[in-house]
């Protein structure tokens, strides 16, 4: 078999979209999987999907040094990273809905590194992450990725830079949904927070001589995790839910 400038060209394209994806999608681009098991996945998902995308590629005279073929090339990377960041954007919802429990039940300052973001988190936050990916693993949520990565060509066929607008638009809509997610996933530590807190300031006017914030801190850890157990099925519902209807408005149809 002879591999033509054209055929090698047409995997690199591929490649570079598929790469860019498997880099940032929920699951498969998690920092504690190693770089060389997703480049082996990328390199894999690339020989899958390369017979259905190359039917979308445009015509590949020149091979890969051809300036058309660089400006499809940009197009492909720009193409997997405008994709997976809105999904990472989406993942993140846990981190944040982490950050709101831990400040609500006064834990924010017991921090972490967190080995999904490789920063310093709420040990909650981790926790809530980790969990999180484990169960995008035990639903089997990654394949719904993969299924994505090929969907995704019928969705953006190859041919060219994204329109600013339209990234710019799917930015903030990813953005938002986090919050939007951050927020539900949280709400009942939210609620919890807001009548606990003026509970204890109408005890401290009722009762001046009594210490309430020394009581008030393992109260609300007590109290708090006990919220957790009981709403934490709930909450991670939500979340995968939420993580599944996004990488599902990547499948064509």
């Amino acid at each position: 078999m002879t591999i033509t400038p054209e055929t090698a060209a047409s995997y690199i394209l591929v490649f570079a979209r598929v790469g860019a994806l498997v880099m940032l999608l929920p699951g498969l681009g998690e920092r504690m999987i190693s770089a060389r098991s997703r480049l082996a996945l990328a390199v894999l998902l690339t020989l899958v999907f390369h017979p259905l995308a190359s039917r979308s590629l445009p015509a590949l005279a020149g091979g890969i040094a051809a300036p058309a073929t660089i400006a499809v090339l940009i197009g492909e990377i720009a193409v997997g990273l405008m994709l997976g960041l809105a999904a990472r954007m989406v993942v993140a919802s846990l981190q944040t809905a982490g950050t709101i429990v831990a400040q609500q039940l006064g834990l924010a300052f017991a921090q972490q590194v967190n080995p999904a973001a490789g920063s310093y988190d709420a040990v909650l936050t981790n926790f809530l992450t980790l969990l999180g990916i484990t169960l995008i693993f035990a639903t089997d949520l990654h394949h719904v990725a993969i299924a994505g990565i090929q969907g995704s060509y019928a969705i953006l066929p190859p041919g060219g830079v994204p329109a600013s607008g339209d990234a710019a638009m799917l930015a903030i809509k990813a953005v938002g949904r986090g919050f939007t997610v951050a927020v539900q996933i949280a709400a009942p530590f939210i609620v919890f927070g807001l009548l606990f807190n003026l509970g204890l300031g109408v005890l401290s006017r009722l009762m001046p001589q009594m210490q309430v914030f020394f009581l008030a801190m393992p109260a609300t850890i007590i109290a708090g995790m006990v919220i957790l157990l009981a709403v934490l099925g709930i909450m991670m519902g939500v979340f995968l839910e939420d993580v599944r209807a996004f990488l599902g408005e990547m499948l064509p149809g």
